[in-house]
């Protein structure tokens, strides 16, 4: 059997140009048809469905907020531009968006917890996990909550510290109201009565631990001088031997050496560890 002659030079010509007519004539239908999906307004984002934490933000402030800031159709929309722009409204702290066919959104939202106010004012808050977030606290809510502060970026630290020196304060009925890490390291607490205490430097577990013989022999102390932790006006605890207190209305001096010397408060008084 002989082989099969070679097509001619013009028949393979004529065979690829259709090919190449019919390959592009698929191309063309395809990308036609793309582009109908994805400018069709059948396939426009007509409804956002919002779930999850909603405390704070109604789903009817939420939707006209955000959907504005969304561009695209069910197929084009950059999901992490959505959950980017959820985000940024006030107490939300993650958001999980969805698409659900042909034309809605399906938004989870996780709201900040607030435990704490963070510096001064009271439009920043702390939420649970010591992330910082801007937003006006709950009428009546500031009052409870303690104020901490310190350096940018150290909202979690101050939040482990406030956490550990109120339980280690808890033996002595004392309430922890503030706690503030200065820019040089060092800490200082406010009591609940206003009370304030130097701390120094170390960890949460070191001031803790130098807590501790505060909080075991500061009652006592104040009882002798018809007192209680309460009336606490100021203590240092950042001495090796024992700590420096100060409680109100009691001094050492006389009133007319007071009067002479133009002391309003009484003077430092240390307790022994």
């Amino acid at each position: 059997m002989s082989d099969a002659l070679p097509l001619p030079l013009d028949v393979r010509l004529m065979n690829f140009t259709v090919s190449l007519l019919l390959t592009t004539l698929v191309l063309g239908c395809v990308a036609a048809g793309l582009w109908w999906v994805l400018r069709n307004p059948a396939f426009a984002i007509r409804s956002i469905t919002l779930e999850g934490d909603t405390a704070h933000n109604s789903a009817a402030s939420l939707r006209a907020s955000v959907l504005p800031r969304l561009s695209g159709n069910f197929f084009t929309m950059d999901l992490d531009a959505a959950r980017t722009a959820f985000q940024a409204a006030p107490w939300v702290r993650a958001a999980q968006v969805q698409r659900v066919f042909p034309d809605r959104l399906n938004v989870t939202l996780r709201e900040h917890v607030p435990v704490a106010l963070w510096g001064e004012g009271d439009n920043h808050l702390i939420d649970q996990q010591g992330d910082v977030f801007e937003a006006s606290a709950p009428d009546g809510d500031s009052a409870d909550m303690p104020r901490l502060a310190g350096p940018q970026g150290q909202s979690a630290l101050v939040l482990s510290a406030y956490r550990t020196l109120a339980a280690a304060l808890a033996p002595a009925r004392m309430r922890l109201r503030g706690l503030e890490l200065t820019p040089r390291g060092s800490w200082r607490a406010e009591l609940g009565g206003g009370g304030l205490v130097e701390l120094g430097r170390g960890t949460p577990e070191e001031l803790a631990t130098r807590l501790a013989p505060f909080v075991a022999t500061v009652g006592e102390v104040a009882a002798r001088h018809q007192r209680n932790p309460q009336d606490i006006e100021s203590a240092d605890l950042r001495h090796t031997t024992g700590y420096a207190l100060r409680l109100r209305g009691v001094t050492t001096v006389s009133a007319e050496e007071r009067a002479k010397s133009g002391a309003g408060s009484a003077p430092a008084r240390r307790g022994q560890r």
